[in-house]
């Protein structure tokens, strides 16, 4: 029988198997050993984890809400102080007691259109291992709308080259009280409507794919640019409410990148957020995804909510579950920091609000449990959502503030890190 001992090195006690003899050979079999792990890519003989290629296998995708500028078609009209939805966010108000509101952001009222915030925000992201950022992109009125953030922020960023991106085409109605209360009060009448026609699909397909597609850090799956969609009964009520049209109009988008020199396009379906379905209705989603030849589905928020965070996030892995059952295409997991939308509306209470249980060690544990989800999918790009980067008016973002500093970017850091502590040994 081959006897066991151990030896330390550097206070450090290991577990040599096999040594039979001299030090010299336990120090020899050490070296083995650590050799062995060096090239795995498990260790560091200064302390410090090593990345290796297999880090970058994951997209972490955050959200993108560009209201927080002044709009040059129409922030006089919706945000008149200059600033876009700042002006709602610093008007925030506590509902119950320990409600957190007015949110205050740690690098403070920023313009999110200024290329040196962009900066920041990608070396800030990119640093903690978010390396994609969605764009949430408006047509509005035959126009667009908040393309500034990404147009004169990102794009202008110096260290944009570092991050990708891609756009989620918001093209939901918005309620002339719905972005600012206190301007427009209880007029809920319809202010935009999100629907777009032939025209203006046309339109929309040119603008996107000469001034974001070609650019070289638009991200891609199969070589080919995503676009995600987030309502599909706009997208349908813009052609008639025909399902035949609409996937006419998404064919004639396929072949009009191909045209630009894309492979293809990778149409995604944005749900939103959501609950579990009916077996009708779960019937319905995967017909239509299948007919209108969605190429995979992705969420906006991760569904299910509820005041407290871990009912919040157990209710997203059912109803991711009942998806990934059903669904023929790639479904990607979602995990949302948390819900506040109280800025917004007036009427809300606690019963609206994300407010038990809702840590950045909360949101760790959910985000490891997507990531097990990428890694049992194999066949997928493991890309994994976040709601969001910035949504401050919704009280879901990964910015730091001044309540949990930098912790939720930490979380990301510290799940996403393939050669944490807890996965190796450290030297």
């Amino acid at each position: 029988m081959k006897k066991i001992e151990s030896v330390k090195i550097n206070k450090q006690k290991f577990i040599v198997l096999g040594f039979q003899g001299s030090v010299k050979s336990a120090v020899l079999s050490v070296l083995t050993l650590l050799g062995f792990l060096f090239f795995c890519g498990c260790t560091s003989f200064n302390g410090q984890e090593e990345k290796t290629n297999e880090d970058e296998e994951y997209s972490v995708a955050a959200y993108i809400w560009p209201s927080c500028h002044h709009d040059e078609r129409f922030g006089d009209m919706l945000w008149p102080e200059g600033t876009g939805e700042w002006e709602v966010i610093k008007k925030g108000t506590p509902r119950f007691e320990g409600h957190y509101q007015p949110r205050q952001p740690l690098w403070g009222y920023e313009m999110d259109n200024d290329p040196k915030v962009m900066e920041r925000w990608i070396d800030a992201a990119t640093e903690h291992g978010v390396n994609v950022f969605i764009f949430d992109w408006y047509w509005f009125d035959g126009g667009p709308f908040l393309e500034s953030t990404l147009n004169d922020g990102f794009l202008k960023a110096k260290n944009n080259s570092k991050m990708q991106f891609y756009l989620m085409w918001a093209n939901h109605d918005v309620k002339r009280n719905y972005w600012n209360v206190h301007k427009f009060k209880d007029d809920a009448s319809l202010l935009w409507d999100g629907s777009a026609d032939w025209d203006n699909f046309k339109i929309i397909v040119e603008r996107v794919i000469n001034q974001y597609f070609k650019q070289p850090n638009y991200f891609k799956i199969d070589d080919k640019p995503v676009f995600s969609i987030f309502s599909i009964g706009k997208l349908l009520e813009g052609f008639g409410g025909s399902m035949e049209e609409a996937r006419k109009a998404l064919d004639y988008f396929r072949e009009e990148v191909k045209k630009a020199g894309f492979p293809g396009l990778h149409i995604q379906w944005n749900q939103g957020g959501g609950s579990i379905m009916s077996k009708e209705a779960a019937a319905q989603f995967v017909d239509l995804v299948d007919m209108m030849g969605f190429n995979s589905v992705a969420m906006y928020n991760m569904g299910g909510l509820n005041e407290d965070y871990l009912v919040y996030g157990a209710n997203s892995i059912k109803i991711r579950a009942q998806m990934d059952s059903i669904l023929n295409v790639p479904l990607f997991p979602c995990v949302s920091v948390g819900w506040d939308d109280t800025p917004r509306f007036p009427a809300k209470g606690m019963k609206d609000v994300v407010h038990y249980h809702d840590t950045p060690e909360s949101f760790a544990a959910l985000l490891s449990k997507a990531k097990e989800y990428a890694d049992s999918h194999p066949e997928q790009p493991k890309l994994i959502t976040i709601n969001a980067w910035n949504e401050w008016v919704e009280g879901s973002y990964l910015l730091p503030d001044m309540k949990y500093g930098f912790s939720y970017l930490e979380a990301v850091e510290k799940v996403m890190n393939k050669n944490d502590a807890n996965n190796c040994i450290k030297y």
